[in-house]
């Protein structure tokens, strides 16, 4: 398969930022092949108004014109029952984005991962608007004598918490956000062993590209390979593929793109997570489904599955251009630049990739 029509595509998890970060990456989203892009609420301050919400869209679609952006609220004590319903009544967001305090980047502000109860009034209204509640499922490090929590369990420990929310809203569209780990991918699996129909799935997950490629050995040591949650072990990596190449359609494409200026990832201490991967997405991902003759699963993985489980409508889109890779060499740039000071280094720079990007017209 030497050229490949996804169609319209889709990247449920982006990090845009905002300035001249934002001004710089934000076109970079089609640049990498995607149509649909599933925008993160993490900024400083977080996103937890109405008003900042459709501001922020405003910005992003001045910036590119021809992504279709979807908007999210951040998990706070600011959001309510009754702001969730004015916000879906007016389409201004399809989800609300639940960071536990202290484990990413812009977290400070975020929930305790050990007791939801307070934000219950919440999702029963995000149940009954039929928006998404997007878990950064990780719990923060402690050391204790009955458990040790760290960055290498930190995600298998918040699974609990996971059944129990859906448990208690079985109705409630979940995601599990950047998996990392095969025990997150035993329990999507598991929690839709029963479920006959695609429009039934409640509880889906993310994968990253990144975390296609990068075990544990490959952060350590490169800052540039450094996220949150970190990759993990080989068992672990040979999971995510399997997951994302099965053709499941709870498991679709979020890349985690997070930008970082060069001098916050070169520094020798307090180097910030995360990994851009915005203006190379989809050839990035295509290097690893060719690896495993799975080209064929691609537009279920990248495409199909999360237009699905977000509802997104042809008439929603600003394009309706399709994307197509095809097979010609690049090789990943050492950084991207506006010439002016900003500057981000992509994900496996130097390093040729088999696959690039092209538009062409809707097909008949």
């Amino acid at each position: 398969m030497s050229e490949i029509n996804l169609g319209v595509t889709c990247d449920m998890h982006v990090h845009l930022r905002e300035g001249e970060m934002c001004d710089l990456v934000t076109p970079t989203i089609r640049e990498g092949g995607i149509s649909v892009a599933y925008i993160m609420p993490n900024l400083q301050p977080p996103i937890t108004t109405l008003d900042r919400v459709i501001a922020y869209k405003q910005r992003l679609q001045e910036l590119a014109p021809q992504t279709t952006f979807l908007m999210s609220f951040y998990l706070s004590k600011e959001l309510s029952a009754d702001l969730i319903h004015q916000a879906a009544s007016v389409g201004a967001v399809q989800g609300v984005k639940c960071y536990p305090a202290g484990v990413t980047t812009n977290s400070a502000a975020g929930v305790d991962p050990n007791d939801f109860s307070s934000f219950y009034p919440v999702f029963q209204a995000m149940e009954e608007e039929g928006l998404v509640l997007n878990l950064h499922g990780e719990k923060p490090s402690v050391a204790g004598e009955s458990k040790d929590i760290h960055v290498l369990n930190a995600e298998e420990s918040f699974l609990p918490a996971l059944r129990k929310l859906h448990s208690d809203f079985p109705q409630l569209k979940i995601i599990l956000e950047h998996c990392t780990s095969e025990a997150a991918i035993n329990l999507i699996n598991e929690l839709n062993k029963d479920i006959a129909n695609v429009q039934d799935i409640k509880v889906a997950a993310t994968i990253t590209a990144h975390h296609l490629f990068l075990t544990v050995d490959d952060w350590a040591g490169n800052p540039v390979n450094f996220c949150k949650p970190v990759a993990k072990l080989p068992s672990d990596r040979r999971a995510l593929v399997s997951a994302a190449t099965s053709g499941k359609p709870y498991f679709f494409f979020g890349s985690d793109s997070a930008p970082h200026p060069i001098s916050n990832k070169a520094r020798h201490i307090n180097v910030c997570a995360g990994v851009y991967t915005q203006s190379l997405a989809l050839p990035y991902v295509a290097q690893i489904f060719e690896t495993q003759n799975a080209l064929d699963k691609l537009k279920t993985f990248v495409s199909d599955s999360g237009l699905q489980f977000y509802g997104v409508k042809t008439q929603d889109l600003k394009s309706t251009e399709e994307a197509v890779i095809f097979k010609k060499d690049q090789i990943v740039p050492d950084c991207l630049s506006d010439g002016k000071g900003t500057n981000v280094v992509p994900f496996l720079t130097g390093e040729k990739l088999n696959w690039s990007v092209k538009w062409c017209p809707q097909s008949s």
